[in-house]
């Protein structure tokens, strides 16, 4: 099975297969192919914490996240392209996403000012005011120089009622409009953004608005936010039927291994998530076996590997007992090895998905990992 829907010259998407809703899909980018489905690594401020784009790249990483909002702050966007754009910035020659800041933006709750131009708020660093338009967080996307770049959106909090819901959901649509019209770059895919909350009537006219803009590509934003996850992955599965089969999805903020594999059942091809290095740092660790605490005192005589399923640096060369030490003691390593198999984790469980669905077993496969 193959379908294609030849988005630009740079950025042709295609399904090579599919087993139920799930895809295996390539989408080509100016800095080389993607294979789906694809875990990307978030790397906030320009890189992913503790690991150099060395590991990421022997890890198999396909593409990684920048964030937009961050970096207007620091080091600013200006200095980033004066460097030769991201990709030079930070030594990694591999397709990039950068989001467009508006989830770090209404993640200020209280202290941003929404109005149909923009959002107003105050800077995380030092309290300076700024405003954010769509078209100024799309021209910050350009500078910054990434192969994928998002729309900005209104990113609405579970919880919130259903009139404001609908009126976040045209303010994204509208504002989608106006990203689009200042996207100038041909060498930039630009995907539109899809709200709702887990309102299903909204989360389908978020798409038929988004749907007449014909974005290359689509995000399902707004879940992961708070909502109770038995709706949240309803709203995802739901949304996803909606969307063009030829284009790329994209589910914002997903990077549990179970959430992984529900998420690639219902048709996404990508996921970002801050997850696996924020748990590394917490001493957590995904393994075939569940997820395991370091610094419970089981492991403290543990003479095994991480998890004797996974190839990774950490698990070839470390036993549980000594990174339960490194996690104890609060070492920068352990918080690199447990970063980089957390990262490796799921960038295998990516892969195998894929390849189960080339085979045509991915529900074999989903039901013997989960």
């Amino acid at each position: 099975m193959k379908i294609m829907d030849s988005l630009s010259k740079d950025f042709p998407f295609t399904v090579e297969a599919a087993d139920g809703a799930a895809r295996a899909g390539v989408l080509q980018t100016p800095h080389g192919a993607v294979e789906t489905p694809c875990f990307m690594p978030v790397g906030t401020r320009a890189t992913v914490k503790t690991l150099s784009p060395r590991d990421l790249s022997e890890a198999g990483a396909g593409m990684i996240l920048a964030n937009a909002y961050h970096l207007y702050f620091r080091p600013g966007a200006g200095i980033v392209a004066a460097a030769g754009g991201l990709h030079r910035f930070m030594g990694w020659d591999g397709p990039i996403l950068t989001d467009s800041g508006g989830f770090q933006v209404f993640s200020l709750g209280d202290t941003a000012r929404v109005t149909g131009g923009g959002v107003g708020f105050r800077s995380l660093y030092d309290g300076s005011g700024h405003f954010f338009t769509p078209e100024a967080a799309t021209k910050l996307q350009e500078e910054l120089g990434a192969d994928v770049i998002m729309c900005f959106d209104e990113c609405v909090p579970a919880g919130a009622e259903r009139a404001y819901l609908e009126e976040s959901v045209r303010r994204t649509a509208e504002w989608a409009g106006r990203c689009q019209a200042a996207h100038s770059r041909d060498d930039q895919l630009l995907m539109g953004i899809i709200q709702g909350g887990v309102d299903l009537e909204l989360r389908r006219q978020s798409v038929e608005l988004t749907l007449e803009l014909d974005f290359g590509g689509y995000a399902i934003g707004g879940l992961s936010v708070g909502e109770e996850r038995p709706r949240t992955l309803e709203a995802m599965e739901f949304t996803a039927s909606l969307l063009p089969a030829g284009k790329p999805r994209y589910f914002m903020g997903l990077g549990d291994p179970e959430g992984l594999v529900d998420a690639i059942a219902a048709g996404i091809d990508m996921f970002d998530c801050v997850l696996p290095t924020r748990a590394a740092r917490n001493g957590r660790a995904y393994t075939s076996a569940g997820r395991l605490n370091l610094r419970n005192a089981v492991f403290a005589r543990d003479r095994g590997p991480l998890d004797p399923g996974c190839d990774c640096y950490a698990c070839r060369t470390f036993s549980r007992a000594y990174l339960r030490h490194l996690v104890t003691q609060k070492e920068i390593l352990g918080l690199q090895l447990l970063s980089l198999h957390n990262v490796t984790f799921l960038l295998n469980l990516a892969q195998q998905a894929r390849a189960a669905i080339k085979n045509g077993r991915f529900h074999s496969f989903r039901d013997r990992e989960f």
